[in-house]
This record gives C-alpha cells, sequence and structure tokens, in this order.
C-alpha cells in the first residue's frame, strides 16, 4: 500500500497498528531535511497526518468508508539532525463523521520533537 506514495519516498513505516493507537518511524536524512539540514516541519506534519490517517483507517468500514484528512496543526518544539524520529498517535474522539487525533514525535532519547492534532473526516466510498 505504500509503494510509490509520499510514505515511501519519506521512508515512513508503520511498526505498531491498533484500534485507536499507532505508532510509525521516519528517518531523518536528506529526504526529510529543509534546507539547512534540520528535519523540515512539513515532514514531521506529513508523518503525523499519515499516523492519524493509518489509525482512522482501522476504525471505519472499510467496505464503505475511508478516511482523510480535514484539518491538522503542528508546534514544532525541538529540531533534529539525523536519526529516525517515532509518531505515536492515540485517537482522542472517534465519531461517526469525524475522528480527532493526538500524534506526538519523539527522537531515539524520547525528546519531544513536534505535537500535532489532526481530524480526520470518514467519508462513504462507492465500490
Amino acid at each position: 500500500m505504500n509503494h510509490k506514495t509520499l510514505l515511501d519516498s519519506l521512508g515512513i513505516e508503520v511498526t505498531k497498528l491498533e484500534k485507536g493507537t499507532v505508532v510509525a518511524t521516519m528517518p531523518v536524512d536528506e529526504r526529510t531535511w529543509q534546507p539547512f539540514g534540520l528535519l523540515h516541519g512539513g515532514a514531521s506534519v506529513a508523518l503525523a497526518e499519515t499516523v492519524a490517517s493509518v489509525g482512522g483507517y482501522e476504525l471505519v468500514d472499510k467496505e464503505t468508508e475511508a478516511v482523510v484528512g480535514l484539518e491538522i496543526n503542528a508546534n514544532h518544539v525541538s529540531s533534529k539532525r539525523t536519526g529516525t524520529v517515532t509518531a505515536t498517535g492515540t485517537v482522542l474522539h472517534h465519531g461517526k463523521t469525524t475522528m480527532v487525533w493526538d500524534i506526538k514525535i519523539k527522537d531515539e532519547e524520547d525528546k519531544l520533537i513536534s505535537v500535532s492534532r489532526c481530524t480526520i473526516a470518514v467519508i462513504k466510498i462507492n465500490r
């Protein structure tokens, strides 16, 4: 499912997937740097929305529903030059048409890098 997607391009890997909780990692390297050699805030937001979307998809009826990002905000509180960051997302609200996810991104030393809140829309699909 990740082949030829943003997840593939950024090296995002989901390492834990349970109902209401998702964990994913992303390398901090030339794929995810901004021009000054630091983790790009947009890459962190992409990781956060990925976690929320993957988690949201686990909570819907896959035969009739899909999920899409509706809104996301992020606070980047620390920088990172190399290594790996890990995003942990937990569902805060699971409604019929929306979900709200809290995502914390930390480094290998458990230092908080970024925190996001993502609202996911649940949409009907026709198969």
